[in-house]
Protein backbone atom coordinates (compact mmCIF):
# COMPACT_ATOMS: atom_id res chain seq x y z
CA UNK A 1 0.00 0.00 0.00
CA UNK A 2 1.34 3.20 -0.92
CA UNK A 3 2.04 6.41 1.47
CA UNK A 4 0.23 9.04 0.31
CA UNK A 5 2.12 11.23 2.55
CA UNK A 6 5.39 10.04 1.46
CA UNK A 7 4.08 10.52 -2.47
CA UNK A 8 2.45 14.10 -1.15
CA UNK A 9 6.14 15.49 -0.53
CA UNK A 10 7.69 14.04 -3.14
CA UNK A 11 5.03 15.88 -5.61
CA UNK A 12 5.93 18.87 -3.23
CA UNK A 13 9.28 18.98 -3.86
CA UNK A 14 9.17 18.54 -7.88
CA UNK A 15 6.47 21.45 -8.11
CA UNK A 16 8.17 23.79 -5.60
CA UNK A 17 11.67 22.78 -7.28
CA UNK A 18 13.08 21.91 -4.25
CA UNK A 19 13.30 20.84 -0.62
CA UNK A 20 12.83 24.39 1.58
CA UNK A 21 9.75 24.93 -0.93
CA UNK A 22 8.43 22.13 -0.18
CA UNK A 23 8.46 22.26 3.77
CA UNK A 24 6.19 25.81 2.93
CA UNK A 25 3.72 24.45 0.75
CA UNK A 26 3.58 21.59 2.99
CA UNK A 27 3.54 23.47 6.40
CA UNK A 28 6.61 21.20 7.80
CA UNK A 29 10.02 22.00 7.93
CA UNK A 30 12.80 21.07 5.34
CA UNK A 31 14.20 18.03 6.94
CA UNK A 32 10.54 16.53 7.38
CA UNK A 33 10.32 16.36 3.94
CA UNK A 34 13.60 15.15 3.51
CA UNK A 35 13.13 12.42 5.92
CA UNK A 36 9.74 11.36 4.06
CA UNK A 37 11.60 11.45 0.81
CA UNK A 38 14.38 9.22 2.02
CA UNK A 39 11.81 7.02 3.19
CA UNK A 40 10.24 6.50 0.18
CA UNK A 41 12.89 5.69 -1.63
CA UNK A 42 13.98 3.08 1.16
CA UNK A 43 10.61 1.52 0.41
CA UNK A 44 10.89 1.19 -3.26
CA UNK A 45 14.97 0.22 -3.21
CA UNK A 46 15.59 3.00 -5.69
CA UNK A 47 16.14 7.23 -6.42
CA UNK A 48 13.00 8.61 -6.92
CA UNK A 49 14.99 12.30 -7.08
CA UNK A 50 17.71 13.46 -9.04
CA UNK A 51 19.55 15.75 -6.54
CA UNK A 52 20.28 18.73 -9.07
CA UNK A 53 19.77 22.43 -8.33
CA UNK A 54 16.05 22.13 -9.59
CA UNK A 55 15.48 18.45 -8.22
CA UNK A 56 14.04 16.27 -11.07
CA UNK A 57 12.64 13.22 -10.84
CA UNK A 58 13.94 10.09 -12.13
CA UNK A 59 11.82 7.60 -13.90
CA UNK A 60 10.49 5.93 -11.08
CA UNK A 61 9.67 8.72 -9.49
CA UNK A 62 7.71 10.06 -12.16
CA UNK A 63 5.95 7.19 -12.67
CA UNK A 64 4.63 7.73 -9.23
CA UNK A 65 4.14 10.68 -9.52
CA UNK A 66 1.77 10.27 -12.59
CA UNK A 67 -0.15 8.43 -10.47
CA UNK A 68 -0.26 11.15 -7.82
CA UNK A 69 -1.94 13.35 -10.59
CA UNK A 70 -4.49 10.79 -11.55
CA UNK A 71 -5.58 10.26 -7.79
CA UNK A 72 -6.08 14.25 -6.83
CA UNK A 73 -8.45 13.94 -10.56
CA UNK A 74 -10.88 10.99 -9.17
CA UNK A 75 -10.65 13.63 -5.92
CA UNK A 76 -11.79 15.98 -8.07
CA UNK A 77 -15.00 14.09 -8.89
CA UNK A 78 -15.69 13.79 -4.74
CA UNK A 79 -15.71 18.05 -4.69
CA UNK A 80 -18.67 18.00 -5.00
CA UNK A 81 -19.78 16.20 -1.84
CA UNK A 82 -17.03 16.22 0.36
CA UNK A 83 -16.09 20.22 -0.15
CA UNK A 84 -13.20 19.96 2.32
CA UNK A 85 -11.54 17.98 -0.64
CA UNK A 86 -11.11 20.70 -2.74
CA UNK A 87 -7.75 22.18 -4.24
CA UNK A 88 -6.56 25.72 -5.37
CA UNK A 89 -5.84 23.62 -8.92
CA UNK A 90 -5.24 19.84 -9.98
CA UNK A 91 -1.98 19.32 -12.13
CA UNK A 92 -1.57 16.54 -14.49
CA UNK A 93 0.88 15.78 -17.23
CA UNK A 94 -0.03 15.35 -21.18
CA UNK A 95 2.55 14.84 -24.26
CA UNK A 96 1.64 16.30 -26.93
CA UNK A 97 3.28 17.78 -30.38
CA UNK A 98 4.74 21.11 -30.76
CA UNK A 99 2.70 21.90 -33.54
CA UNK A 100 -0.62 20.90 -31.97
CA UNK A 101 0.22 23.40 -29.05
CA UNK A 102 1.63 26.30 -31.85
CA UNK A 103 -1.39 26.41 -33.14
CA UNK A 104 -4.86 24.80 -31.61
CA UNK A 105 -4.18 23.79 -28.34
CA UNK A 106 -4.74 26.40 -26.35
CA UNK A 107 -7.22 27.68 -28.02
CA UNK A 108 -9.30 24.31 -27.07
CA UNK A 109 -8.19 23.97 -23.51
CA UNK A 110 -7.83 27.31 -22.75
CA UNK A 111 -11.22 28.56 -20.97
CA UNK A 112 -11.83 24.91 -19.72
CA UNK A 113 -8.49 24.88 -17.76
CA UNK A 114 -9.32 28.21 -16.02
CA UNK A 115 -12.73 27.44 -15.70
CA UNK A 116 -12.23 23.70 -14.02
CA UNK A 117 -8.60 25.10 -11.77
CA UNK A 118 -6.53 22.83 -14.17
CA UNK A 119 -2.78 22.92 -14.21
CA UNK A 120 -0.99 21.31 -16.89
CA UNK A 121 2.57 19.76 -16.68
CA UNK A 122 2.72 19.56 -21.36
CA UNK A 123 5.19 16.78 -22.04
CA UNK A 124 5.99 18.34 -25.75
CA UNK A 125 7.09 15.38 -28.00
CA UNK A 126 6.49 13.60 -31.97
CA UNK A 127 3.42 12.21 -32.66
CA UNK A 128 4.83 9.22 -33.78
CA UNK A 129 6.25 8.49 -30.25
CA UNK A 130 3.92 10.67 -27.52
CA UNK A 131 2.58 7.27 -26.50
CA UNK A 132 5.58 5.72 -24.89
CA UNK A 133 5.27 8.41 -22.29
CA UNK A 134 1.92 6.84 -21.36
CA UNK A 135 3.26 2.99 -21.62
CA UNK A 136 5.98 4.15 -19.39
CA UNK A 137 3.55 5.78 -16.89
CA UNK A 138 5.04 9.09 -17.52
CA UNK A 139 1.83 10.57 -18.57
CA UNK A 140 -2.08 10.74 -17.62
CA UNK A 141 -2.86 11.39 -21.10
CA UNK A 142 -1.33 12.34 -24.55
CA UNK A 143 -1.87 13.56 -28.64
CA UNK A 144 -0.32 10.59 -30.78
CA UNK A 145 -0.79 9.94 -34.33
CA UNK A 146 -1.48 6.35 -33.17
CA UNK A 147 -4.81 4.86 -33.06
CA UNK A 148 -4.03 1.59 -30.44
CA UNK A 149 -4.74 2.52 -26.80
CA UNK A 150 -2.11 1.19 -24.29
CA UNK A 151 -3.71 -1.44 -21.84
CA UNK A 152 -5.71 0.23 -19.06
CA UNK A 153 -6.36 3.31 -21.63
CA UNK A 154 -8.70 4.58 -23.96
CA UNK A 155 -8.33 6.47 -27.46
CA UNK A 156 -10.40 8.57 -29.54
CA UNK A 157 -10.05 10.46 -32.94
CA UNK A 158 -9.69 14.39 -32.86
CA UNK A 159 -9.29 14.78 -36.47
CA UNK A 160 -6.81 15.65 -38.74
CA UNK A 161 -3.57 18.06 -39.36
CA UNK A 162 -3.08 18.38 -42.80
CA UNK A 163 1.27 18.87 -43.42
CA UNK A 164 2.19 20.75 -46.88
CA UNK A 165 6.07 20.45 -47.72
CA UNK A 166 6.51 24.35 -47.93
CA UNK A 167 9.31 26.96 -49.02
CA UNK A 168 9.66 30.54 -49.91
CA UNK A 169 9.04 31.59 -53.73
CA UNK A 170 12.33 32.10 -54.46
CA UNK A 171 13.60 28.87 -52.30
CA UNK A 172 11.40 26.97 -54.34
CA UNK A 173 12.29 28.44 -57.98
CA UNK A 174 16.52 28.32 -57.17
CA UNK A 175 16.08 24.67 -55.99
CA UNK A 176 13.08 23.41 -57.83
CA UNK A 177 13.38 24.85 -61.17
CA UNK A 178 13.12 21.31 -63.30
CA UNK A 179 10.52 19.66 -60.47
CA UNK A 180 11.52 17.33 -57.51
CA UNK A 181 14.26 15.69 -59.51
CA UNK A 182 16.45 12.95 -57.62
CA UNK A 183 19.34 15.60 -57.74
CA UNK A 184 17.24 18.39 -56.35
CA UNK A 185 15.93 16.26 -53.50
CA UNK A 186 19.62 14.81 -52.94
CA UNK A 187 20.81 18.51 -52.59
CA UNK A 188 18.22 20.63 -51.30
CA UNK A 189 18.22 21.62 -47.78
CA UNK A 190 15.28 20.28 -45.94
CA UNK A 191 13.83 21.33 -42.63
CA UNK A 192 13.50 18.75 -40.07
CA UNK A 193 12.00 19.14 -36.72
CA UNK A 194 14.28 16.26 -34.76
CA UNK A 195 15.62 13.16 -35.31
CA UNK A 196 12.36 11.16 -34.30
CA UNK A 197 10.38 13.54 -37.11
CA UNK A 198 9.13 11.05 -39.84
CA UNK A 199 7.03 13.61 -41.73
CA UNK A 200 10.11 14.45 -44.21
CA UNK A 201 10.57 11.05 -44.66
CA UNK A 202 7.31 10.15 -45.65
CA UNK A 203 7.24 12.93 -48.14
CA UNK A 204 9.64 11.93 -49.81
CA UNK A 205 8.97 8.33 -50.30
CA UNK A 206 5.56 9.45 -51.67
CA UNK A 207 7.04 11.50 -54.07
CA UNK A 208 9.52 8.66 -54.87
CA UNK A 209 13.09 9.51 -53.25
CA UNK A 210 14.40 7.41 -50.87
CA UNK A 211 18.07 8.74 -50.56
CA UNK A 212 19.70 10.67 -47.78
CA UNK A 213 19.25 14.77 -48.17
CA UNK A 214 20.65 17.43 -46.26
CA UNK A 215 18.56 18.76 -43.48
CA UNK A 216 19.00 21.41 -40.67
CA UNK A 217 17.23 19.85 -37.05
CA UNK A 218 15.31 22.37 -35.35
CA UNK A 219 13.27 21.41 -32.14
CA UNK A 220 10.99 24.33 -32.63
CA UNK A 221 7.84 24.62 -33.89
CA UNK A 222 7.85 28.04 -34.52
CA UNK A 223 11.32 28.29 -35.28
CA UNK A 224 10.66 26.08 -38.40
CA UNK A 225 8.13 28.23 -39.92
CA UNK A 226 10.91 31.05 -39.84
CA UNK A 227 13.60 28.78 -41.01
CA UNK A 228 11.11 28.21 -44.08
CA UNK A 229 10.51 32.31 -44.35
CA UNK A 230 14.27 32.36 -44.20
CA UNK A 231 14.58 30.23 -47.38
CA UNK A 232 17.01 28.14 -45.23
CA UNK A 233 15.10 25.07 -46.56
CA UNK A 234 11.62 23.23 -47.19
CA UNK A 235 9.69 21.45 -44.16
CA UNK A 236 6.85 19.90 -43.64
CA UNK A 237 4.77 22.57 -41.64
CA UNK A 238 0.65 22.22 -40.50
CA UNK A 239 -1.62 23.65 -43.11
CA UNK A 240 -3.38 25.86 -40.44
CA UNK A 241 0.16 27.43 -39.39
CA UNK A 242 1.20 28.31 -42.24
CA UNK A 243 -1.99 29.40 -44.01
CA UNK A 244 -1.49 33.43 -43.59
CA UNK A 245 1.91 32.52 -45.43
CA UNK A 246 0.60 30.47 -47.83
CA UNK A 247 -2.26 33.59 -48.69
CA UNK A 248 0.24 36.32 -48.98
CA UNK A 249 2.63 33.86 -51.20
CA UNK A 250 5.06 33.81 -49.06
CA UNK A 251 5.49 30.27 -48.69
CA UNK A 252 4.34 27.87 -51.94
CA UNK A 253 4.58 23.86 -51.89
CA UNK A 254 6.96 22.78 -53.72
CA UNK A 255 4.59 19.92 -54.33
CA UNK A 256 1.31 20.33 -54.86
CA UNK A 257 -1.02 17.78 -54.01
CA UNK A 258 1.59 16.16 -52.24
CA UNK A 259 0.70 16.93 -48.71
CA UNK A 260 0.33 14.56 -45.61
CA UNK A 261 -3.28 13.94 -43.56
CA UNK A 262 -2.12 13.07 -39.91
CA UNK A 263 -4.86 11.80 -37.53
CA UNK A 264 -4.21 12.84 -34.03
CA UNK A 265 -6.10 10.89 -31.28
CA UNK A 266 -6.50 11.60 -27.83
CA UNK A 267 -5.38 8.73 -25.46
CA UNK A 268 -6.42 8.82 -21.45
CA UNK A 269 -5.96 6.49 -18.56
CA UNK A 270 -9.80 5.17 -18.47
CA UNK A 271 -9.90 5.36 -14.74
CA UNK A 272 -9.01 9.01 -15.41
CA UNK A 273 -12.08 10.55 -13.21
CA UNK A 274 -14.89 12.93 -14.44
CA UNK A 275 -12.39 15.73 -14.70
CA UNK A 276 -10.69 14.08 -17.29
CA UNK A 277 -13.95 12.96 -19.50
CA UNK A 278 -15.15 16.60 -19.46
CA UNK A 279 -11.32 17.77 -20.94
CA UNK A 280 -11.77 14.82 -23.32
CA UNK A 281 -15.23 15.84 -24.60
CA UNK A 282 -14.06 19.30 -24.71
CA UNK A 283 -11.53 18.59 -27.11
CA UNK A 284 -14.05 16.36 -29.22
CA UNK A 285 -15.86 20.03 -29.64
CA UNK A 286 -12.86 21.68 -30.90
CA UNK A 287 -13.30 22.77 -34.42
CA UNK A 288 -9.62 24.02 -35.09
CA UNK A 289 -8.80 20.22 -36.57
CA UNK A 290 -10.40 19.41 -40.23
Amino acid sequence: MLDYKLLEALAAVVDAGGFDKAGDMLGISQPAISQRIRTLEVRLGQPVLVRSQTPRATPAGQRLLNHVHQVRLLERDLTGSIPSLAEPATRFRVALNADSLATWWASAVGNFCASEGILLDMVVEDQDVGLRRMREGDVAACLCSSPQPVAGARCIPLGTMTYLPLATPDYSRHHFSEGLTWASLQSAPAIVFGPNDQLQHRFLARVGYQGKFPHHLCPSSEGFVKLALAGMGYGMIPEIQAREHIEANRLVSIAPGSGLDVPLYWHFWRHGGELMSRLTRKLQDSTELV
